[in-house]
């Protein structure tokens, strides 16, 4: 039941105080679940950060899951999504209530045009981070930003170039191995 309490907490905590959604929430889920914590190991984490981004829903939620079914199987996942989830969900209550109130205000306005220079830095964060892991060098860096430009200015469809990538992942790694006998 301890540890439980504890992942609850833990995600509660990251939901919490992570302004920005999910790309923000993961440097933080990162930091605790890798470092602090130990349980899960770095490249483990980096493997379900790719997994979570190729699945379904929200980054921070699917990672929660991911993070919650390691740790303590379904229970783990229960756990983690609810504290993961339940602090946007109490916060987005009292905004609402309150912000039809003040919706017009100069002042929520000004705290709002603030805040979005700190949510650029927090979702940049994993991404400084996962093209590190993945060991971008020179020749490689080539490939994010070809596919960033495609998704933002031909505005193909993600889902399409995870599936160029896996195909060609697969023929690649078919060409290396038949290459080699």
């Amino acid at each position: 039941m301890k540890k439980y309490f504890e992942m609850f907490i833990c995600f509660f905590k990251i939901g919490t105080f992570t302004i920005g959604g999910g790309y923000a929430m993961l440097p933080l889920i990162e930091k605790e679940v890798v470092d602090k914590k130990n349980w899960i190991e770095r490249q483990e984490y980096l493997d379900m950060l790719a997994l979570a981004q190729s699945s379904p829903g929200p980054v921070a939620v699917n990672t929660s899951v991911f993070v919650g079914y390691k740790v303590a199987g379904i229970p783990g996942v229960i756990t983690t999504t609810l504290g993961s989830v339940l602090p946007s969900f109490l916060i987005i209550l009292i905004v609402a209530s309150i912000f039809v109130g003040i919706k017009d205000s100069l002042i929520v306005e000004r705290i709002f045009k603030g805040i979005r220079p700190a949510v650029v830095a927090l979702i940049a964060v994993p991404v400084i981070n996962m093209s590190k892991s993945a060991k971008i060098n020179r020749k490689s860096i080539i490939i994010p930003i070809a596919v960033a430009l495609i998704v933002a200015f031909a505005k193909v469809t993600p889902v399409i170039i995870i599936i160029i990538a896996a195909i060609s992942g697969i023929l690649y790694k078919k060409a290396k191995v038949g290459g080699t006998k």
